[in-house]
């Protein structure tokens, strides 16, 4: 008997300890998010720019206007971008083609809003971008920063 209690007590030890686990790596990425999203309103605000905001938090620009033709999660794209961080270090730039499945959520949802031929900005909370797990060479947990042509989809 005296072991069944200990056994019950014991799994609601690890129960509760598995709540407050969850629920506090829930509210770390909330104050993630917010720190993000406040990040890039600083931005925005020092640069004067003029940004949508969709539901997952990223932020556009539109510099150039496209084409009608916008591309989705099954087309290739063709983009000239550079990526650099709200501080100004770039971290990559280049001109590549590649299936939009294939990247990054913020570069996946973002490119969708650009038509062929659009010039623009995309402004990515770190959840949307590589997070605490980046490649060799850029930031864990960093707002990223796209200076973006969409140049052909296919």
């Amino acid at each position: 008997m005296k072991y069944l209690n200990l056994h019950k007590h014991k799994l609601l030890l690890i129960t509760l300890l598995s709540a407050v686990c969850f629920l506090s790596s829930c509210k770390k990425e909330e104050d993630i998010d917010a720190i993000d999203d406040q990040i890039i309103r600083d931005y925005i605000a020092a640069n004067k720019l003029e940004a949508d905001k969709t539901a997952s938090g990223l932020y556009y620009v539109t510099e150039e206007a496209g084409t009608e033709q916008y591309p989705t999660l099954s087309n290739e794209v063709r983009v000239q971008y550079k990526g650099y961080y709200t501080d100004g270090e770039v971290f990559d730039a280049n001109t590549l083609t590649f299936p939009l499945s294939g990247v990054i959520s913020g570069w996946q949802e973002g490119l969708q809003k650009f038509g062929k031929g659009a010039k623009g900005k995309l402004l990515i909370p770190s959840r949307l971008g590589y997070g605490s797990n980046p490649p060799a060479g850029i930031r864990p947990d960093a707002v990223l920063i796209f200076n973006i042509y969409l140049i052909d989809i296919k």
